[in-house]
């Protein structure tokens, strides 16, 4: 599996480390930045494109073309004034995409106030699932129930429009199983197999980890 959209990662501590080796495990092209040189250089085997750089520094941000990258992943919960200063000028640069890992709930709140699309706690979510989701836009959500089986969140097809569950026959084709619906923000666990898709109503599902790729 592999990705088009490009990724920063800033900080490069164990769930930094654990967020780029697992997009750049997935083909995906990963621009690592740590403030510390140690960091860096521990990284490097396993992330080739590597630097070492204040990223609080405006300067920093334009030199290292940050406005040029879709995804960025601010990484350093323990310094709350540093994720802010990223967060804000990823911001400033056009962005579109920075998440923020934080240390507490009140930081959380922070972050999301000076702009952060998604903020991470890590005892929450780890950094190999917030890869796994970043790697797998087809879903919403991504849960790992097990080693092998997770529950998602799909967005309905273009193609399911107009179809019912029993016309797509999901079980049989991808082995899944559609436990509810999201429709208007609304969530039925009652699910009416003859009932035709909407655009828009995602389809919440438990299935295998690895067959759920087919759905790409």
């Amino acid at each position: 599996m592999s990705t088009n959209k490009t990724y920063a990662v800033f900080g490069l501590g164990r769930y930094g480390k654990a967020v780029a080796e697992e997009l750049v495990n997935h083909g995906a092209e990963v621009l690592a930045v740590d403030i510390d040189q140690d960091n860096v250089n521990n990284a490097i085997e396993t992330i080739p494109l590597c630097k070492c750089a204040d990223i609080t520094e405006p300067e920093v941000i334009k030199r290292l073309g940050i406005s040029n990258i879709d995804v960025v992943i601010v990484s350093m919960a323990s310094n709350l004034e540093a994720s802010v200063m990223a967060v804000t000028l990823c911001k400033e640069a056009g962005v579109s995409t920075v998440i923020a890992k934080c240390g507490n709930e009140m930081h959380q709140k922070i972050l999301r106030r000076v702009g952060a699309d998604k903020v991470i706690i890590p005892e929450k979510e780890s950094g190999t699932r917030l890869a796994r989701n970043l790697l797998s836009p087809v879903f919403s959500e991504m849960i790992e129930l097990s080693n092998e089986v997770s529950m998602v969140e799909i967005d309905v097809k273009d193609e399911w429009v107009g179809k019912t569950l029993i016309e797509l026959s999901l079980r049989k084709k991808y082995t899944i199983n559609v436990v509810a619906i999201r429709s208007d923000n609304k969530i039925s666990t009652t699910v009416d197999p003859t009932l035709p898709l909407k655009k828009g109503m995602q389809l919440i599902v438990i299935a295998n980890t690895m067959k759920l790729k087919k759905l790409k």
